[in-house]
């Protein structure tokens, strides 16, 4: 699979652009200050973004090639972002560690995904808020983008499952119009999903 994104993230042009998606950067300011993680970043489109807004921003990816060119995005915008050559099986996201995740069309293995996203839901700070955006099954056979195999793909409800803990801000399933470089192209049934980790209760009352 690193040969797959490496080989991806070979070309010149950037596959998905280097504008931050859509959702992301909609609901940026919805982040609270503080570091900010992105997983499966790839070639640092979000990173780059969230960066220049002044979140000091850790990118996460299996593909070297890949944030190879993030590091380039970052200084062609005169930012800095963290990156860090990983597997999401492998990486350690820490516990109460984030303002902020960003996860964009990181389409893994539902044992994977599952695992990830309890370590998501322990990783985030106290007010911390999970961005996520992924292909919904409704996408398989538009070829606009996105994965080719069903469960690949994501829904609202396993979301709710698999995030359980955090309070769901943003829900929503719906196709929109995603214009992201050559990889993304057309419109795309997409879930989206914006999640905080709640505060603790006040104490004293």
């Amino acid at each position: 699979m690193d040969d797959f994104w490496n080989e991806r993230y070979g070309k010149a042009d950037y596959v998905y652009g280097t504008e931050p998606n859509a959702f992301v950067a909609a609901m940026a300011a919805s982040i609270p200050e503080g570091p900010v993680l992105c997983l499966a970043e790839g070639e640092g489109r979000n990173a780059v973004f969230l960066a220049g807004l002044g979140h000091a921003v850790t990118a996460v990816d299996q593909s070297a090639v890949g944030l190879a060119k993030a590091e380039r995005l970052a200084a062609q915008r005169s930012v800095r972002i963290a990156t860090v050559v990983s597997d999401l099986a492998r990486f350690e996201i820490g516990d109460g560690a984030w303002s902020g995740i960003v996860a964009t069309f990181a389409h893994l293995p539902p044992s994977l995904r599952r695992n990830v996203h309890s370590r998501v839901v322990r990783g985030l700070a106290p007010g911390g808020i999970l961005l996520l955006e992924a292909y919904t099954p409704g996408q398989l056979g538009r070829g606009t983008g996105g994965p080719r195999e069903l469960e690949l793909c994501m829904t609202l409800q396993g979301l709710r499952e698999e995030l359980q803990g955090l309070d769901f801000e943003v829900a929503n399933e719906c196709v929109r119009d995603v214009i992201e470089g050559s990889g993304h192209t057309g419109p795309g049934a997409v879930v989206q999903v914006a999640a905080r980790r709640p505060l603790p209760a006040s104490h004293g009352r």
